[in-house]
C-alpha cells in the first residue's frame, strides 16, 4: 500500500514523523509531501531518511526545462500511484483551501488531482479551531466524505489549553490503517444506537437536560457502518450532522426515545444504549409559561421510562451494551448496571474528569465484561474509542455465535 503524507506549517509537524515511521513499519510505502510552512518547523531530510524517497516540496523543480516539464504533471502522477491521502498535521489554511478548491501549491492541488480516500488530522490554536469558518470547512470536508482524526484536548504550544492538539500520532496510523485495510466484521449485523441527551419540559419555554452533545453516539454510528453494520441512531436534540450511511431518527424527550428503541428493538441484532437519558420529567406540565414570583417554586419530577431496563428484558439473544457516566465509584456502579439493566458489556466513564466525557472529541473509557474483567480504553479521540469499543463487541458476537 501506498500513502501520501502531507506535512503542513505548525509545531506539531515534528509529529508526522513518528507518524511516517510508523507506517513504514506496517509495509506502507510514505510519500511525504511538504508544504513551504512546514520546512520551517522540520527539514525534508528528516522525512527522506526515514521513507527512503524524495520529499516533494515544491510545485516546479529548480533545474532545466526537462525538470520543469516533468514536475509540472508530478501532482497527477504521485495522485495517480498512491493509495490513499494523509495531511498530518493539518493547519487551519489548509483546510480553507481544501473545502474551496484553491491550489496554489504542490499539497492543495495533488489533492483536486487524488481521487482516493482522504484523511486530515487538524492542529491549531483552540480558537482557530473553533471559529466558525474551520468548522464551517471541516464540515465540507466531512461531507465529502473525508475522514477527520479529530484533535487532542490539552495545553498547546502556544500557552492556551483546550482542543486543538494533533491526535497522538498512533491514533491516526490506526485511522489509515483502517481504511486501507477495512473491516467488515459487523456485516449483517443491524445495531440500533442511542445518542445525546434528552430535553424534558418544564412548561412551554423551559426544560430540564444535561450536558452531552452525542459526540460519542455519533462516532459509533459512524465506526459500525464503516464496518458494514446496518446502523439506526436514535438521537436527541444534538447540533451534530447525520453520519454518512446511517438512518438517523431524531426525539426529544426519553419517552419518544423509549418509543423510537422499542419500535427498532425487533430488526436490530446489536444495541448500544450512548444516550444520556434524563432520569425524571414533569408530568404536569403547564400550558402557559410560569412566571417568576418572589416566592420559591417546587416541582414534582416523575422518574421516565427506562430504557436500557426495557431492552434487557425483551433482548433475547441481542447483545446488549450500555454506558455509565459516573463521577465516582466507576467499576462498581458499571457493574451494578449491568447485572441490573441485563447488560452484556457496560461503557464506564468518570465525567468528572477535564476534557472527556460530556462535550469534548475526547474519551476515556473502561469496558466491563459479564466476565467481570475490566478492559481500560486510554484517552483518544471517541471515533478511535468507538472502534475500540465495537473491537470487543465483535468478538462478543463471535463467542456468542460459537456458544449456539
Amino acid at each position: 500500500m501506498r500513502v501520501v503524507l502531507g506535512i503542513t506549517g505548525g509545531i506539531a509537524a515534528y509529529k508526522a514523523a513518528e507518524v511516517a515511521r510508523s507506517l513504514m513499519e506496517r509495509g506502507v510505502a510514505v510519500q511525504a509531501v511538504m508544504t513551504a510552512g512546514a520546512q520551517e518547523f522540520v527539514r525534508p531530510l528528516t522525512f527522506a531518511a526515514l521513507t527512503g524517497r524524495k520529499v516533494i516540496t515544491d510545485m516546479f523543480g529548480s533545474g532545466g526545462a526537462d525538470e520543469t516539464l516533468a514536475s509540472s504533471v508530478e501532482h497527477i502522477r504521485v495522485a495517480q500511484e498512491n493509495d490513499l491521502l494523509l495531511v498530518a498535521p493539518a493547519t487551519a489554511d489548509v483546510l480553507a483551501k481544501f473545502a474551496h478548491g484553491l491550489a496554489d501549491d504542490f499539497l492543495s492541488t495533488l489533492y483536486l488531482a487524488f481521487t482516493g480516500p482522504v484523511a486530515i488530522a487538524p492542529a491549531m490554536n483552540t480558537n482557530m479551531w473553533r471559529h466558525p469558518a474551520t468548522q464551517a470547512n471541516l464540515e465540507i470536508l466531512r461531507k465529502r466524505g473525508h475522514v477527520i482524526v479529530d484533535p487532542g484536548d490539552g495545553l498547546l504550544a502556544c500557552g492556551t489549553s483546550g482542543p486543538g492538539r494533533l491526535a497522538e500520532p498512533e491514533a491516526i496510523v490506526a485511522v489509515v490503517d483502517q481504511m486501507l485495510h477495512p473491516r467488515r466484521d459487523l456485516e449483517g449485523e443491524t445495531i440500533l444506537i442511542t445518542a445525546g441527551p434528552t430535553q424534558e419540559p418544564l412548561d412551554p419555554v423551559r426544560y430540564v437536560s444535561n450536558r452531552s452533545s452525542g459526540k460519542m453516539g455519533f462516532s459509533l454510528a459512524e465506526a459500525a457502518a464503516a464496518r458494514g453494520a446496518q446502523v439506526v441512531l436514535v438521537s436527541g436534540p444534538v447540533h451534530l450532522e447525520d453520519p454518512v450511511g446511517v438512518s438517523v431518527e431524531r426525539v426529544r424527550t426519553a419517552r419518544e426515545m423509549y418509543d423510537a428503541v422499542m419500535a427498532h428493538l425487533p430488526e436490530s441484532t446489536i444495541i448500544v444504549k450512548s444516550a444520556a437519558v434524563a432520569d425524571y420529567y414533569r408530568a404536569d406540565l403547564p400550558k402557559q409559561k410560569v412566571k417568576k414570583t418572589a416566592t420559591l417554586l417546587s416541582l414534582e419530577l416523575q422518574p421516565t421510562p427506562d430504557i436500557l431496563a426495557e431492552a434487557g428484558r425483551r433482548k433475547g439473544d441481542r447483545l446488549l451494551v450500555g454506558f455509565a457516566a459516573e463521577t465516582e465509584n466507576l467499576l462498581e456502579e458499571a457493574r451494578r448496571k449491568m447485572t441490573t439493566k441485563n447488560c452484556d458489556m457496560v461503557v464506564a466513564n468518570l465525567v468528572s474528569q477535564a476534557g472527556i466525557g460530556f462535550e469534548t472529541d475526547e474519551n476515556e473509557v473502561t469496558l466491563v465484561l459479564r466476565s467481570g474483567e475490566a478492559i481500560p480504553l486510554k484517552r483518544a479521540s471517541k471515533r478511535h474509542i468507538a472502534d475500540q469499543i465495537f473491537d470487543q463487541i465483535a468478538k462478543l458476537r463471535l463467542a456468542a455465535h460459537a456458544s449456539r
